[in-house]
């Protein structure tokens, strides 16, 4: 399946075309080496500008050349299923050519997807710096929103491991805790290419762009302090319900020893009177069972109640 996609503004609609033209914005999903290559030699860029948005482990910045300009940021990336909710960041390249605009990802991922099907309003991709403060724009906004998320399921989770004994819910805790880690490190990375885009200029403003731009930092600055607020208060959590879980289970533990020691009473009653030798007490009486049966109860009843004055049970 061919996934270099190109899109040109026409009549200030979206449309998709077969081929690239001039001032198109061509996309670029898990691209094979070939499709690469290809658009290497069609846009007269280093193969190594396209790939850098492959490498998980790359760091946002940005890059500037005579030709193009490289900007790479991480991109928060939905990865949960039924079972439990789990969130990474993979870098995205955005890439200012002469002749357009490149993008080059390694997932296929919403931000991307919400330019194709219209969801972002006054996007025309001959408006080059607007559509790449869009997508900075686009990526905090998708970041705040994963995580309130994170945060809902951090308070569901909190109703159900009060009672819980499992680690099932810890383990859920630790996937939320992980995004939290990527996430914040994205987002400090991020800060850090913003802040150069901004100081530097390198890529041209336009006064009605500066709004834009400044949204762009005030939410990826938001997006930080929740990332680091909720990464905090989650560890706390974590600690507290350690402790819950292991007091759940001490606390099981003694009621079965209680239980325990309780129902010793009968059995060593009946251990003694079921010895065959003389001399048993109510050997030869007709009622010597439940007479035995009796003073079990008795004494059982009165370890409970001592137990209980002693505030074992």
């Amino acid at each position: 399946m061919l996934l270099i996609r190109y899109y040109k503004s026409i009549n200030l609609e979206l449309e998709k075309l077969d081929n690239y033209e001039k001032g198109c914005w061509v996309n670029l999903t898990e691209p094979t080496s070939n499709e690469l290559e290809d658009i290497s030699q069609l846009l007269n860029l280093d193969i190594d500008v396209l790939t850098a948005a492959l490498d998980d482990e790359e760091s946002s910045r940005i890059e500037s050349d005579d030709d193009y300009t490289l900007i790479l940021i991480d991109i928060p990336f939905d990865m949960s299923d039924s079972k439990s909710s789990s969130y990474i960041t993979v870098p995205l390249a955005i890439i200012l050519c002469n002749d357009g605009i490149v993008t080059v990802c390694s997932k296929q991922v919403r931000i991307l997807n919400d330019f194709i099907v219209g969801h972002v309003k006054d996007f025309y991709t001959f408006m080059r710096t607007r559509f790449i403060l869009q997508i900075l724009y686009r990526n905090a906004t998708y970041y705040l929103l994963y995580l309130r998320r994170i945060n809902k399921t951090t308070n569901l989770i909190e109703k159900e491991i009060y009672q819980s004994m499992k680690n099932k819910e810890l383990l859920q805790l630790l996937q939320l805790e992980k995004s939290l880690v990527y996430f914040s490190t994205s987002l400090t990375a991020n800060e850090a290419t913003l802040d150069r885009l901004l100081k530097l200029n390198i890529i041209k403003h336009y006064e009605e762009d500066e709004d834009l731009l400044e949204d762009v930092i005030i939410e990826n600055k938001q997006a930080l302090q929740m990332a680091r607020i909720y990464g905090d208060i989650l560890s706390r959590i974590m600690d507290a319900f350690s402790a819950i879980i292991s007091n759940n289970q001490n606390n099981v533990m003694t009621y079965l020893t209680i239980v325990t020691i309780i129902m010793a009473v009968p059995t060593i009653l009946s251990g003694f009177w079921g010895m065959n030798v003389p001399g048993i007490p109510f050997e030869k009486s007709p009622g010597g069972f439940w007479m035995v049966v009796v003073v079990s109860v008795v004494l059982c009843t009165l370890s409970t109640i001592y137990l209980i004055r002693k505030k074992f049970l």
